[in-house]
């Protein structure tokens, strides 16, 4: 029997799951202040006062002086516009002042009433006129309103005001299939879901009754975003009636009418021809200087935030998010997508989940840390970092990252149903305006939609990757190249301090090399990582990805390359080649026959590396948060005080930046970064190598890493709320590329931690020992320190030091080594001891490696990557919405039949 929607909806639900996108016409929930912010005004125009008649005035006088400009653009005798006089600036500062708060803040046109979607800004003095007036003529006859306002700090500055109509957001918000509220949920309840329910009623009163979690955000200063929550469906200007609109200003949200706009910025022309398209060619040519959607307002307010509410979204982010004050605190992520964007909410969701799970990784290896600083003696400061807790922590960290990858393949489900981007990646990926313009000769229909579009040939692909990978592998051998270089400085730098007059240095010559040629290495890493990013730029560019996602998967994937190589590779070289081919007393190998082979230090090679872990994980991760913050900070700074002094273009001395329109603001801010968030992953994945590559040498690289990221998280907030101007609001439905990044991480990572304990580490040759050669062979389990008396004896080997014909009272030295003594009948041949520790070393990598590898599969099998109760409520949602879709389709043609007075045959599609 068929059931009708409006008797599921008459069931009692339960507690509805967190949806991103809720109902605008019903939510009530955002703070007075907030609500009065966001939204626009309805009231008549004003009467005009004489300042904004004069405004108007001089805004229409510099529109008309362009375009006829424009006409006469045949004239190659063009001189640029005059610029406004200062005079003329300081009239409009006073006209600013005397307006409303609304107009003050920059976030409305003139009128009031037409809100600010995108800012387009350009020099009066840029010879590309010709292109931008033709730019602007079609994006006014896309839908696109434009008004234009001088800077008050740069006389050569003219900012490009964007405002999208209700008709262009329809239009645009259908091609793009942009979901919108469509009604209000319901949900089905069950026996089960009842007890359930009850069960989970009871469980709230009793945590009540106990301590509020600190790490939780106070939802009273927070918007609740999600309290009522409704189905979405792709847009459609054919069942507009379908969708829940009461307020046509309110129904796209700020980020979707960015996006809206911006996608018309991607693909409309300033020349004729095909390839002559896009905001980002004109960025390129510099008729434009920058383009990017406005900030809600200021991040700081004169009253606190409990008493008055926010004032904008972007105050409540500041106060919630990117204060230093709360890093304790869980982030508001729910807001952060609704403010920049799907694609950096799920970074900064990423971002946090990682940071939690270094938490119980970071206990562990202090806990190992702490073991090998008690057990270890004076005459072994190895054991410090070379025990047995070290082969337990690097099968734990191997089984960490599974879980770590496959809960996170959890949440992002989650995430995505919850931000409603289950569906979003098949229809709408949409294809880069740089491909389209390149191949629109060629077009091929789309399997998927049957539609044309443009289609790269399969030889001119192959050839564009031939030499991308090309230039993949010369970069990657410029980085070994380097590393040689360093190789060669620490050879000479070891003669150099082994014969130095400072008696400290001569007796730590070993260490000395080691210091510096870490920091000379660190030096050279940094700054080849500039050139690869520039190369890396080129390449992805040569290969002309179809789309957006491709283009970044690509410029990632080679930064990472890059940059993995460049970082790692000389701590490789210290954890598997240090000292390995250096030879023995007596017959030492030298480069170049003139500089001998570097060994490690006698207390072991882990030291070695163990140095080179930690000096470059500390200082990188200082540069890297310098970058960040410091060097914007500069920035911002350096232009708040040019415009204070009056300069970089003959503006006028402003100094109170709050007389600033928002649009004034945003430009002196600095932009995001050209790539996007690849910067920001590529830093937290290197990370992640480092924690997890060569833990079982550092333990404690994951509480470095743990400190790092608690500050990282506050200092990109702040970075983003404060220092950046607002990005436009991207969507995405994973980390992309990340993801199958970290997972090859987690898989080299258990076969070098393999290599690590059994070549780098003395673990397998004191295993060996212990049961083989030891005082405790076959008598019985024994105390593992008793087991080990001799052991260093037994691993050093004798040189007789007269085969080297000097005149030395000493005859014979000892070595680190299993050969055998100058006076058997094999002298310096490796002894049985040494096969044996070599054929254990070769059965520890086997047999830990299946062991970990199976662990791991085991568990990812365990773990499936979406809950079961959110496949259930998907099924649900979608049989609802099909439901809800026909009878909303049967009310309006029964509404329309009633109105016309004659009956309509519709057969739904």
């Amino acid at each position: 029997m068929h059931t009708s929607i409006s008797e599921i909806l008459k069931e009692k639900s339960l507690k509805p799951s967190r949806r991103s996108l809720p109902c605008l016409a019903q939510s009530q929930t955002h703070p007075i202040n907030l609500n009065h912010f966001l939204s626009v005004p309805l009231s008549p125009d004003p009467k005009p006062d004489l300042d904004d008649l004069t405004e108007d005035v001089k805004d229409s006088y510099i529109e008309e002086t362009e375009v006829s400009t424009c006409e006469t653009r045949a004239n190659p005798t063009f001189l640029p516009q005059k610029p406004v006089s200062r005079a003329k600036l300081g009239t409009r500062a006073d006209s600013l002042q005397g307006k409303k708060q609304s107009d003050v803040s920059g976030l409305l046109f003139r009128d009031g009433k037409k809100r600010i979607d995108y800012i387009l800004v350009y020099k009066k003095s840029s010879p590309q006129v010709e292109k931008r007036c033709t730019f602007e003529k079609n994006l006014r006859a896309e839908g696109l309103m434009l008004e234009k306002e001088p800077s008050l700090t740069n006389n050569d500055i003219m900012f490009v005001k964007v405002h999208a109509t209700w008709d262009t957001l329809c239009k645009y918000a259908e091609q793009m299939n942009i979901r919108m509220p469509f009604r209000k949920k319901c949900y089905f309840t069950d026996w089960r879901s009842k007890t359930l329910g009850r069960f989970h009623l009871r469980c709230q009163q009793i945590k009540s009754w106990l301590p509020k979690n600190p790490m939780k955000l106070d939802k009273e200063a927070l918007p609740d975003l999600e309290e009522t929550e409704c189905y979405t469906a792709p847009f459609s200007r054919a069942r507009m009636h379908h969708f829940t609109i009461n307020n046509r200003e309110m129904f796209f949200s700020n980020s979707t009418r960015s996006r809206i706009v911006h996608h018309v910025l991607q693909r409309t022309k300033y020349e004729d021809g095909k390839s002559k398209m896009g905001i980002n060619r004109l960025l390129g040519n510099n008729t434009y200087e920058a383009a990017f959607p406005p900030h809600e307002g200021g991040y700081k307010s004169r009253h606190p935030i409990k008493t008055h509410g926010a004032q904008n979204q972007r105050h409540l982010l500041y106060e919630r998010w990117a204060r230093w004050g709360i890093w304790y605190k869980y982030q508001p992520l729910d807001l952060i997508r609704r403010y920049f964007g799907e694609k950096i909410g799920l970074y900064f969701a990423w971002l946090g989940w990682y940071t939690g799970m270094l938490i119980p990784a970071a206990l562990v290896g202090v806990f190992v840390f702490l073991y090998g600083l008690f057990t270890m003696d004076s005459s072994q400061v190895t054991r410090l970092f070379d025990n047995g807790g070290t082969v337990f922590f690097a099968i734990f960290m191997a089984i960490w990252a599974t879980v770590f990858l496959e809960f996170w393949k959890r949440r992002r489900a989650e995430l995505t149903y919850d931000w409603d981007l289950i569906d979003w990646e098949e229809e709408e990926e949409e294809l880069r305006p740089q491909f389209e313009a390149k191949y629109s000769r060629v077009e091929r229909v789309n399997p998927i939609s049957g539609k044309p579009e443009p289609f790269q040939p399969f030889s001119d692909k192959l050839s564009r990757l031939m030499v991308s990978v090309s230039g993949i592998f010369f970069m990657i051998s410029l980085v070994l190249t380097a590393v040689f270089a360093v190789v060669v400085f620490r050879l000479i730098a070891m003669e150099k301090f082994a014969s130095f007059n400072w008696d400290f240095i001569q007796k730590n010559w070993q260490f000395a090399t080691s210091g510096t040629g870490v920091c000379i290495n660190f030096m050279m890493i940094m700054s080849l990582n500039v050139v690869y990013e520039k190369v890396a730029y080129l390449l992805t560019n040569l290969e002309h990805p179809r789309t957006e996602s491709e283009w970044e998967n690509s410029f990632a994937l080679k930064m990472f390359l890059f940059q993995f190589v460049n970082l790692n590779s000389s701590t490789f070289y210290i954890a598997f080649f240090l000292g390995r081919f250096a030879g023995r007393p007596g017959s030492y190998n030298k480069l170049f026959n003139r500089w001998r082979l570097e060994e490690c230090h006698p207390s072991g090679c882990l030291i070695d590396l163990c140095l080179q872990m930690g000096v470059i994980m500390f200082f990188k991760q200082i540069w890297n948060n310098f970058m960040e913050l410091g060097y914007p900070l500069l920035q911002n700074w350096w232009s708040r005080r040019k415009m204070k002094k009056g300069g970089g273009g003959g503006g006028q001395n402003v100094e109170n930046k709050t007389q600033l329109p928002q649009w004034d603001k945003d430009w002196n801010l600095q932009p995001m970064n050209a790539h996007g968030l690849v910067d920001e992953y590529l830093e937290m994945v290197l990370q992640f190598g480092f924690t997890t590559i060569f833990v079982a040498a550092f333990p404690l690289a994951p509480l470095l890493a743990l400190l790092n990221n608690i500050i990282e998280i506050r200092l990109d907030a702040y970075k983003f709320v404060t220092q950046w101007r607002r990005p436009m609001p991207a969507r995405a439905t994973d980390i992309g590329i990340w993801h199958g990044i970290l997972e090859g991480i987690g898989v080299l990572a258990v076969i070098t931690n393999a290599f690590v304990i059994a070549i780098t580490s003395d673990y397998i040759p004191r295993f060996v020992y212990a049961f083989k050669y030891g005082p405790c062979v076959d008598k019985g389990p024994h105390h593992i320190d008793e087991c080990l008396r001799g052991y260093m004896n037994s691993s050093l080997s004798v040189f007789d030091m007269w085969e080297l014909k000097n005149s030395s009272e000493i005859r014979y030295c000892r070595y680190r080594d299993y050969r055998a003594p100058p006076w058997s009948t094999a002298p310096y041949e490796f002894t049985l001891q040494f096969w044996h520790v070599l054929a254990a070393r070769l059965a520890f990598i086997i047999v830990f490696e299946h062991l970990v590898f199976g662990i791991k599969s085991f568990i990812a099998y365990l773990i499936p990557d979406m809950p079961k109760d959110l496949c259930d409520r998907m099924r649900r949602e979608k049989y609802l919405m099909q439901e809800m879709m026909y009878e909303a389709e049967l009310e309006h043609l029964q509404k329309e039949r009633k109105k016309n007075g004659r009956r309509y045959h519709h057969e739904w599609p």
